[in-house]
């Protein structure tokens, strides 16, 4: 296409567009990002078909108005946080499934490992898995007829503030010891694991595994799903020393540390259900079995849908959305 024919097409757009940027309040900021778009596509074209021309000259101050404008009128912290759940997270966390993916199995394989060692060693549960004083507590529990008992034990908010404290700091520990070059990461998903595996056979061995099972995943669905995506961003920091790219270990590094953090952060919201629940409804060994799976299929389900499905989802639409942009663009060449 010949430049003044490119100009003619577009004239009256640019035009328009001048006079909504010349408007300096009350500007929609989806309007304001599709202004952005088209321009910087615009741009590209003429950069590529007009070089050094006055129209590539014209757009490229039009794109730098509309970039101001956009850094200018910034969303109140409020929105950036909606933002960064709704938008930036799952777009940076797809990238890093394959470690989620890593930790999962590592973590996975030493619950195995902790289940079948407390099942070939009587010992194990106490001096690998569990403390003796866990033990006997649970025994004594069991023997009172009550072998969930250590849940009512401390008030409600009492239990889930600790709870909800306690497993930030394991995740804070997965996360931060992934500088070992990620090896710190699994060895969290190795000693969570054992304990997992060692403590769910214990109870198998005293005949409680589902009386065990529907009360302890009711929050334990969420904290373990969380403390492995914590392993997850320890393993992204690690990989940042590890695997360069096309950057400088520093960069790499810096990369690392941020997007690990970003995992992390994630990890908040669902630590504070997941001490909501082991504070106010774990302790309610009552309830009928299917409230109780109930809530354990919703987690799951909460747990899969955010971190897997809807990171593949997003990524897809937008993935779609640049191809869309590129046809029409080689249909301005043509």
């Amino acid at each position: 296409m010949r430049e003044a024919a490119f100009v003619k097409q577009n004239k009256d757009k640019w035009l328009e567009f001048e006079t909504i940027l010349s408007n300096k309040t009350n500007l929609d900021p989806d309007l304001l990002s599709d202004i952005y778009i088209e321009i910087t596509d615009h741009l590209s074209y003429a950069k590529t078909f007009y070089k050094n021309s006055n129209t590539e000259r014209y757009l490229n101050q039009l794109a730098s108005k509309a970039h101001q404008f956009i850094y200018k009128t910034k969303k109140e912290p409020k929105n950036r946080l909606i933002s960064f759940f709704k938008t930036e997270f799952p777009l940076m966390f797809r990238q890093h499934h394959r470690e989620l993916l890593i930790a999962f199995l590592t973590f996975s394989f030493f619950v195995f490992v902790g289940a079948y060692s407390t099942a070939n060693d009587d010992d194990f549960v106490r001096t690998f898995g569990l403390s003796d004083g866990y033990v006997n507590m649970t025994l004594e529990n069991i023997e009172n007829g009550d072998p969930m008992a250590v849940y009512k034990e401390q008030g409600e908010f009492n239990m889930f503030l600790g709870i909800t404290i306690n497993n930030i700091k394991v995740a804070l520990f997965a996360f931060g010891y992934g500088i070992l070059f990620g090896v710190g990461s699994l060895y969290i998903m190795m000693r969570n694991g054992i304990m997992l595996g060692s403590f769910q056979y214990f109870f198998f061995q005293q005949g409680l595994l589902w009386e065990s099972a529907r009360t302890i995943w009711i929050h334990g669905t969420i904290e373990i799903s969380v403390i492995i995506i914590a392993g997850c961003a320890g393993l992204v920091l690690g990989n940042g020393l590890l695997f360069t790219g096309t950057y400088t270990r520093l960069e790499a590094f810096k990369r690392g540390v941020k997007n690990g953090l970003k995992i992390l952060i994630s990890t908040i919201p669902f630590f504070i259900i997941a001490g909501f629940l082991e504070g106010f409804v774990t302790r309610h060994t009552e309830m009928p079995d299917w409230l109780a799976i109930l809530i354990i299929g919703g987690s799951l389900a909460s747990i899969l849908f955010y971190y897997i499905i809807y990171p593949i989802r997003l990524h897809k639409k937008l993935a779609e959305q640049d191809a869309n942009r590129n046809e029409i663009l080689l249909q301005l060449i043509d």
